[in-house]
C-alpha cells in the first residue's frame, strides 16, 4: 500500500512538475510575441517593428542575422524553425528559402498593395523594399563621357586596376544573380573574369565607397543607399563621390527587392501574416520615406531625394527565379569567394 501511495504521489508530482513547464513556455511564447528573422538593416527592421507594435500591441521578437546565414538556418530548422518571419535585403535568399516549400502564401490582401514587378509571380513572398545598381565613381578623375556605357563594359581589360567591388556580400551576388538570368551562363562567366582580373575586391559597399572617395580606385559598383545615408550624415566617406546610373535596361540598372515572407511552420500565422501586410503597406511604406535607410518603397512614395523608380530604367528581373546556388558556383571558379 505504502509504495503503491508513493507510486501515486511520485506521478503526481510528475505531472504537476510537467504542466508548469508546458505553461512557463507557454508564457514564454506568448511573451515573445512573433519572432522575424531580419536580415535587413538592424535600424530599420527596428523602425517598422516599433512602430507595428504600437499599432497593433502585438509583441515582436527580433533576431539580427545575414540573408543567407538565415535562409541556411531556416532550410536546416524546416518546420521546427522559431520564426514567424523572415526579412531580407535581397531576392535570392527568399529564392532559397521558398524553393525549400517552408513559406506559407502571402494573403492576397498583402500582395495587392504591391505592384507586381515588385514581388514573386508565386505569391510566396513579397518585396518590402528595394535598392539601385550604380556605379560610385570619383568626380576628380572620371567626367561623364569617361564613365562606361554599361556594367558589362567594367570586364573590358581598360578597366583593369581602375574600379572595385564587394564580391563576397549577399548584395554583390544578387547582382550577379541578375547578370545570369538576363544574359546567361556564358556572358556571365566571362564578365566575373574581368571582375577577376580588373576590380579590386573590398570588404562590403560602404568600404567599396570609401575607396573611391580615397582615390584608391576610380569607381564601384554599389547600392545607391549607402551613398545617400552618407551624404545625410557628414558626407565624409562620400564627398568625393558620384552616382552613375546605368538605365537602359542595363544589368547595372539592376534593381533588387528586399522580400517578406511568413514561415509555413509559425504558430502565429493571423498576427505573422498581419506584420507583413504592415511592412509592405502604407504605414511600413511611410518609414522607407520619411526614415534615415533611404532605400526605395515599393509600394509607395520613396524618398524625395532618390531617383525615382520609374525613371531608373530597370531590366526586367524575376526575383522568383534569381539563382543564388549558382552564383555561388560560378563565383567560387572564378575565384572570387
Amino acid at each position: 500500500m505504502k509504495n503503491s501511495i508513493t507510486r501515486r504521489s511520485a506521478f503526481a508530482l510528475a505531472a504537476s512538475l510537467l504542466a508548469a513547464t508546458s505553461l512557463a513556455s507557454g508564457a514564454s511564447a506568448q511573451d515573445e510575441g512573433i519572432v522575424v528573422y531580419n536580415a535587413q538593416h538592424e535600424s530599420l527592421g527596428r523602425e517598422w517593428i516599433d512602430a507595428f507594435t504600437k499599432e497593433t500591441g502585438i509583441k515582436v521578437t527580433i533576431r539580427q542575422g545575414s540573408d543567407m546565414q538565415f535562409a541556411n538556418q531556416i532550410i536546416q530548422e524546416g518546420d521546427a524553425s522559431p520564426a514567424d518571419v523572415f526579412l531580407t535585403e535581397n531576392s535570392p535568399a527568399m529564392t532559397l528559402v521558398d524553393g525549400a516549400g517552408l513559406f506559407a502564401p502571402v494573403d492576397k490582401e498583402t500582395l495587392d498593395q504591391v505592384p507586381a514587378e515588385y514581388r514573386p509571380s508565386d505569391g510566396m513572398w513579397t518585396g518590402i523594399a528595394a535598392r539601385s545598381t550604380v556605379f560610385a565613381y570619383d568626380k576628380r578623375k572620371l567626367t561623364e563621357d569617361k564613365l562606361p556605357k554599361s556594367m558589362l563594359d567594367l570586364a573590358d581589360p581598360a578597366w583593369k586596376g581602375r574600379w572595385g567591388a564587394a564580391p563576397a556580400g549577399a548584395d554583390f551576388q544578387a547582382i550577379v544573380s541578375a547578370l545570369l538570368q538576363l544574359k546567361g551562363e556564358e556572358a556571365t562567366a566571362a564578365w566575373l573574369k574581368g571582375l577577376k582580373d580588373n576590380a579590386t575586391p573590398y570588404k562590403g559597399n560602404s568600404v567599396a565607397m570609401k575607396a573611391v572617395n580615397a582615390g584608391e580606385v576610380e569607381g564601384a559598383i554599389i547600392y545607391h543607399y549607402y551613398w545617400f545615408g552618407d551624404q545625410a550624415k557628414t558626407a565624409e566617406n562620400s564627398a568625393n563621390v558620384g552616382l552613375h546610373y546605368f538605365k537602359n535596361q542595363d544589368p547595372g540598372a539592376f534593381v533588387s527587392i528586399s522580400g517578406g515572407g511568413v514561415l509555413k511552420s509559425t504558430q502565429h500565422m493571423k498576427e505573422a501574416q498581419a506584420f507583413l501586410k504592415f511592412i509592405a503597406g502604407k504605414a511600413g511604406q511611410a518609414i522607407l520615406k520619411n526614415g534615415t535607410s533611404y532605400e526605395y518603397a515599393v509600394s509607395g512614395d520613396s524618398n524625395d531625394k532618390l531617383v525615382p523608380l520609374k525613371d531608373l530604367n530597370a531590366p526586367k528581373v524575376e526575383a522568383s527565379e534569381l539563382n543564388s546556388k549558382k552564383v555561388v558556383e560560378m563565383m567560387t571558379a572564378a575565384g572570387l569567394i
